[in-house]
């Protein structure tokens, strides 16, 4: 009963909830009774019992993958499962030369897979274990610092500044302690916890219950001793991990080679049967028809793919590694690539993760440096939790001081009444040998309650209603252009006395504003206007309001500035929300399951959807999407989720990315369509030639040699040119063209190959001895040559839309890998080894007909090319 108690596993978040409820509504002395415990912490031995009853305070993301999984999982592509059932099916029948070839592409293809992701796996969590993260646990009456690991439900923990919070926790004692929750709640400003009792309210979430904090969370400023109550999976943290960590939906990625393997493997039940049987019956020898049939089902078989695409994933995943960019698996790199909407939080990806000051105004809102020199003093001399806007004005004045005039000299700080999150407001009081001035800064609606003068142009003049309305106006005017605003006041009519209360905030002298922007980053606007240029749309989804949003995407040069806001979201129809995906690139205050459902939604309008954020409380949309993409600061959950790691948080480098994982796309499709169609285009000639010749065309092993041939001159397409007119635009993974494209080219070449058998059947002579093995081996000798260049050199024709094709030469290793293709097999036809395969030899008649054949076929190619693009078919 202990265990389930106190660890939560199993347990619902909606129990959590109301567990963690119960817990924030009771005394600090019913906690410690509940988890039996109490002030001096747990014994060492109680502790001990509590780890092993308990587990450790790990969360599931945090589990390395056992390497076993990681290497079935590598098994679990369409291909290589083809490929294993064709393995089977030769093994079976003694056919152990192709059992043996298939079997090592096989293993080739998941060693590279495997590795890669192995590899990345390692390197993340050994830099996370170089992180000893620990906390200040007070057991025996002790305190000192143990891992977080082994912290176990009624560890009473002390908090500082700069501390994570270990676990779920209840507050039992606090003093100005500020928590950062934004992982969580996506809010950039902290919050106040108080160890005081909560009182029910329906209206606010668990994370705003006060006496309560959270593992995931850290410590602004302040201090603070809690009771741990969850560890582990059993924290709201560890629910969140839960919920990713399960099977997610195919990506693009997936669904298209779901979809190629479907098409080959129709094809292969169409035509193997029927080859067959056609040799079967016209050749009497089922047994040979058989090896035969299941040759031609590895030549329709793209048997090189799978290490072909890991090969081009991993050479994509190498040279992102040089541009700051992390693949940690390896389909993610395509995807990129395949993306024509990117989603993106706002804060630290377009904009710089800090504010600065942007104005400086009186009530009227004119030019008042005396307004910065008021607020410096105020943030300079302040010794309390230094927020985003204090740093702001400090920097400023550091980078600006020309702008700083008659600063006071020789300021001593008298005192200080922090900021909380009930009055709003903070104040500081200094003062020099001539002068002391009270100055506070804060929210206007605060600020606007303890004022009744207001400086204007040097003068100090009532706070009419006609001046609060002026102020008003220049209030919604600086908001309205995208700013956080703040109100700086004054008084120097205050008391001598060395302590100041809240009570002395009141009869104050309204300064004027300060108007801060968390800027747009100086490469944002070119990264988005590249991601345009390439066909990829931003999107922003945040939880901000729209007046900033949309002043932040000006700047970055995103066009529409149309918001709909998270509860317009709640209140569309499913068909509404797909309407406005399509026209809407701005979202704004929304929660995350929001954010998931319309990611989702985009998604089902047909787009290919990238996703880059960093917090924990974006995961769910994160996991939606097709790749996601976050940065090393991120969250380990975030991470764990996420296929893409950016090192650096830049839409720069994720342009970069897009582009490399297009050309991973483009260099293996062209293995597909250019394999799918020669194959298929052999396969028509070996039912046309089984039909009409007394003997087998090629012999089955005749067929996988050449096969392996030309496969293994394929291994060099990873590092081909690619065509700037394919790194345009988006590259989902599609199926749809390749029977097209087969259809085109294939025959073809299947045209050529019966005009090779019509040469050698009448202009060799191999009719008239038809009857004769020498004559057998020349006929498959001289289909093995022809066969072997054309599908060999067409590759140089059909690997760019350019017409011709030399427009856009190959790169070199591909040219070097073709020829040495071309000698391997002109070497087996003419040297000794020729027997050993039962080729003949082939008269010097042969070749020049042979050549013309091959460069004709190449010019109709290159003919054919032009047609099809002309007819706008999709190319790759």
């Amino acid at each position: 009963m202990l265990k389930k108690t106190m660890s939560g596993h199993g347990a619902s978040t909606q129990e959590k909830t109301a567990a963690l409820t119960r817990y924030s509504q009771m005394s600090d002395q019913a906690v410690y009774q509940a988890l039996k415990t109490n002030p001096d912490g747990l014994s060492s031995t109680e502790a001990a019992d509590r780890l092993e009853a308990v587990g450790a305070n790990t969360v599931v993301t945090q589990h390395p993958r056992p390497w076993y999984l990681i290497l079935l999982s590598a098994f679990n592509e369409p291909f290589v499962w083809v490929l294993a059932f064709l393995v089977a099916v030769s093994t079976a029948t003694a056919d152990y030369d192709g059992a043996m070839m298939m079997s090592l592409m096989i293993v080739l293809s998941v060693t590279i897979h495997f590795w890669q992701e192995y590899r990345s796996q390692k390197a993340s969590h050994a830099l996370a274990a170089l992180i000893a993260n620990t906390t200040a646990v007070t057991r025996d009456g002790q305190t000192q610092e143990r891992s977080m690991d082994d912290v176990v439900p009624g560890d009473v923990v002390q908090l500082a500044t700069g501390d994570m919070i270990p676990a779920d926790a209840y507050l039992v004692a606090t003093h100005d302690l500020f928590i950062n929750q934004s992982s969580f709640t996506g809010e950039a400003m902290p919050v106040e916890k108080r160890a005081e009792v909560y009182e029910q309210d329906a209206d606010i979430s668990v994370f705003d219950y006060p006496n309560l904090v959270f593992m995931g969370t850290d410590v602004i400023s302040g201090s603070g001793t809690a009771v741990i109550l969850k560890t582990g999976d059993a924290t709201y943290f560890g629910d969140m991990a839960s919920q990713i960590s399960g099977k997610t939906d195919p990506t693009s990625f997936e669904r298209g080679m779901r979809a190629i393997s479907r098409l080959l493997i129709g094809m292969m039940l169409v035509l193997v049967p029927v080859v067959f049987v056609i040799n079967g019956v016209t050749k009497q020898d089922w047994s040979q028809a058989f090896y035969f049939a299941i040759a031609v089902a590895v030549g329709l078989t793209p048997e090189m793919l799978p290490m072909i695409v890991n090969s081009n994933l991993a050479k994509g995943a190498l040279a992102m590694s040089k541009r700051k960019v992390i693949v940690k698996r390896l389909h993610a790199i395509q995807n990129l690539g395949a993306i024509d909407t990117l989603f993106t939080d706002k804060t630290g990806t377009i904009t710089e993760d800090r504010v600065v000051v942007m104005r400086y105004v009186d009530a009227t809102g004119k030019t008042d440096p005396a307004v910065l020199r008021l607020a410096y003093m105020n943030a300079n001399y302040q010794t309390g939790w230094h927020n985003l806007m204090d740093t702001a004005v400090v920097d400023y004045v550091k980078e600006h001081h020309d702008e700083i005039v008659d600063l006071p000299a020789g300021l001593e700080k008298i005192d200080e009444i922090p900021f909380d999150f009930e009055r709003r407001r903070l104040t500081v009081v200094v003062a020099n040998h001539d002068h002391q001035w009270m100055i506070t800064k804060g929210a206007f609606e605060e600020m606007l309650a303890v004022c009744d003068q207001v400086q204007l142009h040097g003068e100090i003049l009532p706070l009419t209603d006609e001046r609060k309305r002026q102020l008003e106006q220049t209030n919604a005017m600086m908001s309205g252009q995208g700013m956080r605003m703040i109100v700086v006041a004054y008084r120097t009519d205050v008391h001598e006395q060395r302590i100041y209360t809240t009570d002395d905030e009141q009869h104050m002298v309204m300064a004027g504003f300060l108007g801060f922007l968390d800027p747009a980053k100086p490469d944002a606007k070119e990264a988005v206007s590249l991601l345009h240029a390439h066909g990829v749309r931003v999107k922003v989804l945040t939880g901000d309001n729209a007046i900033i949003t949309q002043h932040v995407a000006e700047e970055v040069g995103i066009p529409e500035q149309a918001v709909i806001s998270g509860n317009e979201v709640d209140a569309m129809t499913d068909n509404d929300l797909l309407e406005a995906v399509e026209t809407t690139d701005l979202f704004v205050k929304l929660s995350p399951m929001q954010k998931a459902r319309i990611i989702k939604t985009t998604q089902g309008a047909g787009h290919t959807v990238g996703y880059m954020v960093d917090g924990i409380n974006d995961t769910a949309a994160l996991r939606e999407a097709d790749v996601g993409i976050s940065v090393d600061t991120a969250a380990d959950i975030t991470k764990d989720v996420s296929g893409i790691i950016l090192l650096e948080k830049s839409l720069l480098v994720l342009e970069d990315g897009i582009v490399e994982g297009r050309r991973v796309y483009a260099n293996a499709m062209k293995y597909i369509k250019m394999t799918i169609a020669s194959n298929f285009g052999n396969a028509f000639s070996v039912l046309i030639a089984s039909i009409f010749l007394p003997f087998l065309p090629m012999l089955s092993i005749q067929l996988l040699l050449q096969n392996l041939i030309y496969d293994t001159s394929q291994m060099t397409i990873p590092w081909d040119n690619v065509d700037d007119d394919t790194l345009a635009k988006p590259t989902p993974w599609r199926a749809d063209g390749l029977l097209r494209n087969a259809l085109t080219f294939g025959p073809l070449s299947s045209i050529f190959d019966i005009t090779t058998f019509l040469f050698l059947w009448f202009g060799l002579g191999v009719g008239a001895h038809a009857a004769s093995l020498p004559a057998e081996h020349m006929f498959q000798a001289g289909w093995f040559v022809v066969g072997l260049c054309t599908q060999s050199l067409v590759i140089h024709v059909l690997r760019t839309r350019k017409v011709p094709f030399w427009r856009v030469p190959a790169s070199a290793i591909v040219v070097l890998s073709t020829m040495m293709a071309l000698l391997v097999g002109l070497f087996l036809i003419l040297s000794p080894l020729h027997k050993a395969f039962d080729f003949g030899i082939l008269p010097a008649a042969y070749w020049p007909g042979a050549v013309i054949i091959v460069l004709v076929y190449l010019g109709m190619v290159e003919w054919a090319k032009a047609g099809y693009l002309k007819r706008g078919r999709p190319w790759l």
